[in-house]
C-alpha cells in the first residue's frame, strides 16, 4: 500500500482526507500521463478517460474535480455518471478506454469518499502507475526520463472535452442481461441495493429476466448509502423475504461490487456459500479450471473442510479483491472471492460484480431446480467472531510483543480446532482480530483477549 492508495483505492473522510484538490491532481496526472503514453506510441488521439459514480453527495464535487484535472492535461473524460465499479471496469476492457476511474468509497458510510483506478484491462491499476500517482500528488514526479516540478497545460486545440457517455453503462445493463441463461419467470426475487450505484441497474436486470422483482433501499439522497442498508446490513434484506415469502434476496454495496444474499429461509448466505455453490456446480460440470477455488485467508474452516469432501482444490490469497483476481490470472482460474460478496467470475468480469454474482446463483438455482438452502447442503459454517479496533498506528499495534504474545497464546490454545487471524485493513486504521471454533461464546472470549492487550497497550483510539 502507498501513501494514499491502499488496497482498493484513494480513500478517506471528503475534504478531509480526501479533498477536491487532490482529485483534481490524480485528474491532472493521468490525463497527461496517458497522453503521453500516446505520443510516444505515434498517436495525435487524445487519451480517452471513464469516469464512473456513486450516490454520494461528495461524489459530484470529484466528479468535476477529476474532469477539471483531466481535460486541462488534454484528455477526453466520458462520464457515466451513477453506475456501478464493475461497469466501468466492463466499460474499459470492452471500449479501448485508456483506463477507468470509479468515485466511491463502496461500503463506507456516505461521509467517506474514494477514487478507484482501473487500467485499459478493466483492472485494478498497476502498481507502477499508482506510485507515479502519489509521487505527482507529493511533488517529486520523475516520468519518461525526467524530473517534472509541474505537468504542462493543454492549450487550444489540445484541451480536452468531457462526453456525456450514459450509453456505456446501458451496453453493461445490455451485457448482464444477455448472461441470463434462464428465465426467471415465476421467482420472487428481493433487491438490496444500498441506496447507492445499484440503484438504477439491478431492478432492470431481473426485471428483463422475468423474475418477480421487489427492490429496498433504491431511493438515494446523497447522505444514505449504506445506511441500515445492503449488505453491510444484511438483516434489513433477511427480514424483508421473510415478510414478504420471497424466494431469494441479494444485498448488494454502495458501488456494487460485492453480493451476499438470503435464502427462503433467511439464512445469510455469504460469499463463502457463494464460492462452495458456484464452485460445485462448475465442477460437476466439467468448468472448473485447474480445479481449484481461490479464496482469501479470512474464508471459514467450513469451506474449506466442504471443499475437501467434494474434492476441490483451493488456493488462499490475501484479503482483498485485486489478490484473488492476481491470483486467478497467473494460474488460469475462473472462480475467485472473497467471504465479503467480492466475487470474481473471470469468464465474465476482470472484478468483483454484485449484480454478476446475483444472476449466477439465479443460474445455479434455476438449472438444479433447487431453493438457495438446498444449494449450501454439505456446508457447514463455523462459529466466527471478528472484531475491528480503530488504532493509531496498525503496523506499530500488531508489531507490539505484547500483542503479539497474546495472539501466539490464543493460537495455541485453539491448536488444529480453529485459528486466529489478526490484521490490517487494507482502507482504513483498524486492526481486524479473527477467531473462528466450535462454539462462538470460544470465539468472543479469545477475540476479547486479543482486543483487550491491544487496548492496554494504548494503540486504541
Amino acid at each position: 500500500m502507498g501513501k494514499y492508495f491502499g488496497t482498493d483505492g484513494f480513500r478517506g473522510e471528503a475534504n478531509v482526507k480526501l479533498t477536491a484538490d487532490h482529485a483534481f491532481k490524480v485528474g491532472r496526472f493521468l490525463g497527461w500521463y496517458y497522453t503521453q503514453l500516446k505520443r510516444r506510441n505515434g498517436s495525435d488521439e487524445p487519451a480517452k478517460i471513464v469516469i464512473g459514480k456513486d450516490t454520494r453527495r461528495s461524489s459530484y464535487m470529484f466528479e468535476y474535480s477529476l474532469v477539471g484535472g483531466l481535460v486541462a492535461s488534454g484528455a477526453d473524460a466520458y462520464l457515466l455518471h451513477v453506475t456501478t465499479t464493475p461497469s466501468v471496469a466492463y466499460v474499459v476492457r470492452t471500449e479501448s478506454f485508456d483506463c477507468g476511474i470509479m468515485i466511491s468509497a463502496s461500503h463506507n458510510p456516505y461521509y467517506d469518499n474514494g477514487i478507484k483506478l482501473i487500467n485499459g484491462y478493466g483492472e485494478k491499476m498497476d502498481e507502477s502507475v499508482i506510485a507515479l500517482v502519489e509521487a505527482y500528488l507529493d511533488g517529486h514526479l520523475e516520468a519518461f526520463g525526467q524530473n517534472w516540478e509541474e505537468l504542462p497545460l493543454a492549450k487550444r486545440d489540445q484541451i480536452g472535452r468531457t462526453v456525456d457517455y450514459v450509453a456505456g453503462r446501458n451496453r453493461y445493463i445490455g451485457y448482464l442481461i444477455s448472461l441470463g441463461m434462464y428465465s426467471f419467470k415465476g421467482v420472487k426475487v428481493g433487491l438490496d441495493c444500498a441506496n447507492g450505484s445499484s440503484w438504477n441497474i439491478a431492478k432492470n436486470v431481473f426485471d428483463a429476466l422475468g423474475a418477480k422483482t421487489y427492490v429496498i433501499n433504491a431511493e438515494p439522497d446523497g447522505y444514505n448509502i449504506n445506511t441500515n442498508a445492503g449488505s453491510t446490513h444484511i438483516e434489513v434484506l433477511r427480514k424483508y423475504v421473510l415478510d414478504n415469502g420471497l424466494d431469494v434476496g441479494f444485498a448488494y454495496d454502495g458501488d456494487a461490487d460485492r453480493c451476499l444474499c438470503v435464502d427462503e429461509k433467511g439464512n445469510v448466505i455469504t460469499g463463502d456459500h457463494i464460492l462452495y455453490i458456484y464452485g460445485k456446480y462448475m465442477k460437476e460440470r466439467g468448468k472448473l479450471m485447474g480445479n481449484t477455488v481461490v479464496t482469501t485467508v479470512m474464508s471459514n474452516f467450513g469451506l474449506y473442510k466442504a471443499l475437501d469432501e467434494l474434492d476441490i482444490g483451493y488456493a488462499k490469497t490475501a484479503v482483498g479483491d485485486k489478490y484473488v483476481y492476481e491470483y486467478m490470472m497467473k494460474n488460469n482460474c475462473r472462480l475467485g472471492g472473497e467471504q465479503s460478496g467480492h466475487i470474481i467470475f473471470s469468464k465474465y468480469a476482470s472484478t468483483g460484480d454484485g449484480i454478476l454474482t446475483s444472476l449466477k446463483m439465479m443460474e445455479v438455482m434455476m438449472a438444479k431446480k433447487k431453493t438457495m438452502s438446498q444449494l449450501c447442503d454439505g456446508l457447514t459454517i463455523y462459529p466466527q467472531v471478528l472484531k475491528n479496533v480503530r488504532v493509531a498506528d496498525k503496523a506499530v499495534a500488531q508489531a507490539d510483543p505484547d500483542v503479539q504474545a497474546a495472539v501466539n497464546e490464543i493460537a495455541a490454545k485453539l491448536g488444529d480446532t480453529g485459528r486466529i487471524l489478526v490484521r490490517e485493513s487494507g482502507t482504513e486504521p483498524v486492526v481486524r482480530v479473527m477467531v473462528e471454533a466450535a462454539t462462538e461464546e470460544i470465539c468472543q472470549e479469545y477475540v476479547d483477549f486479543v482486543v483487550d492487550a491491544i487496548k492496554r497497550k494504548g494503540h486504541a483510539v
